[in-house]
């Protein structure tokens, strides 16, 4: 998680991340002889290729685990992969449904355990969001990202990493779909030492008003198929779109973690527009995790 991070933590993974997205070509034996392994129990796209590629880029390898070969807890304790693993392979990246499995994985593993995503955080992403609005600004004091939607992962990923890095963060979600309070409060204590301001809404365009980058993400993730329909008529009002974007400062950027369902969270013509770094923000989501790839597997070389 973000909060085990520290604030100049953070900022030598960015600045690894510029170094390597300068020069790759001086990263590419980084991590030579090494490999990881993934398990996704959840779909992947940004984010398996992402760490294949970036393995690839560095010098080392990946193997790829689906949920046909492992189900945690179920074919094999956690503990037990965790364990094996630790004997043939230099880490584990783990994308999987409940929280406490990465614990878990990352208690009983002696190798360092990266976490791709569960349903309550998206670490990877949130680095990978916060280096791209640094790209933007030449720093984050006084700059406001408003996230629009659903209080999820991402959300509560961005509310640890805006807050340890001092960056403002505005939340609109319906009410029914607010961000866990016990994450708002830990942020809230973060927020105080970095200076950052956090502030919940339950409207999108209160949000907005002063925002210099507009976020959002999908109203039904992974796992919530069954309440896509019910969700669209919470979030109705929610949606990124030409009208909303221009209640926003002039410029506003526009981000998405992808995938987007456009029509609904956001519409074609601002995804598409010259407001959006979507795709530059998905390219940085390779640069940001071999930062991170590097820092966990390289340091001790």
């Amino acid at each position: 998680s973000i909060k085990d991070l520290t604030q100049e933590e953070l900022k030598e993974i960015f600045e690894l991340t510029s170094k390597i997205k300068q020069s790759p070509h001086k990263f590419s034996t980084s991590l030579s002889g090494e490999i990881i392994a993934l398990i996704f129990e959840k779909p992947s796209c940004r984010t398996q290729v992402s760490f294949e590629v970036g393995m690839y880029q560095l010098g080392g390898m990946s193997l790829s685990l689906g949920p046909e070969q492992i189900k945690l807890g179920l074919r094999e304790s956690t503990q037990d992969i965790a364990r094996t693993l630790s004997r043939y392979v230099n880490g584990i990246v783990l994308r999987t449904f409940a929280h406490k499995n990465i614990l878990k994985m990352a208690e009983c593993a002696s190798i360092p355990v990266i976490n791709a995503l569960t349903d309550l955080l998206h670490p990877c992403q949130a680095l990978a969001d916060i280096y791209t609005v640094g790209e933007n600004f030449r720093n984050f004091k006084d700059i406001t990202l408003s996230f629009i939607g659903d209080g999820n992962n991402v959300c509560h990923s961005l509310l640890f990493a805006c807050s340890k890095i001092g960056l403002n963060l505005n939340i609109a979600t319906p009410a029914k779909y607010a961000p866990s309070p016990e994450i708002v409060k830990e942020a809230l204590v973060f927020a105080k030492k970095s200076g950052a301001k956090i502030k919940l809404f339950n409207q999108a365009k209160e949000a907005v008003k002063a925002a210099d980058v507009l976020y959002t993400d999908v109203w039904a993730s992974m796992g919530q198929e069954a309440e896509a329909t019910a969700r669209k008529k919470q979030f109705s009002k929610f949606q990124i779109n030409k009208k909303l974007l221009l209640l926003a400062k002039k410029g506003c950027l526009v981000m998405h973690c992808l995938p987007a369902h456009r029509g609904e969270e956001i519409t074609d013509e601002v995804i598409d527009s010259n407001n959006s770094i979507v795709f530059d923000q998905a390219e940085n989501r390779l640069h940001v995790q071999k930062a991170i790839l590097i820092k966990l597997l390289g340091d001790k070389k």
